[in-house]
């Protein structure tokens, strides 16, 4: 049975002058930056703590971005975070990237974060609350 993408999260973010590079559109990099705020945003709202002090917490262990619309200065964006299937210390995390009040796709990204205990840097299994919001239809 195939899981579909559950979307989770949303925030608005805004085009910051120095997210353009000399071409003059927002650099490659930021991108991962804008899905990154993201998801930092979600662990946040679930209460877990992303700071170095964190007991357990997430990291990326591959992140990939599809880049099809240019965004420039000034402008929102508008980035829709999905869950796919969990596994035990991991979860598939799906985004999209699209200028707030325009419906066109500019962007689209994953990324897998594992779940680790900073002590060890070992994966541990994703915390129960995580995994119900991932496995819910």
């Amino acid at each position: 049975m195939e899981h579909k993408r559950k979307l989770i999260f949303t925030t608005i973010l805004p085009i910051r002058w120095g997210d353009m590079d000399g071409m003059g559109h927002v650099n490659n990099t930021v991108y991962f930056r804008y899905m990154e705020q993201a998801r930092i945003e979600w662990f946040e709202s679930l209460g877990y703590n992303t700071g170095q002090n964190a007991r357990e917490g997430p990291v990326i262990v591959n992140a990939s971005c599809t880049f099809l619309v240019p965004l420039v200065y000034p402008g929102d964006i508008e980035v829709r975070m999905y869950l796919g299937h969990p596994g035990r210390s991991s979860l598939p995390t799906h985004y999209e990237l699209r200028l707030v009040g325009d419906d066109r796709l500019c962007a689209q990204g994953d990324a897998k974060v594992v779940w680790i205990d900073p002590a060890s840097g070992r994966s541990i299994a994703l915390p129960d609350n995580m995994r119900t919001l991932a496995e819910e239809p």
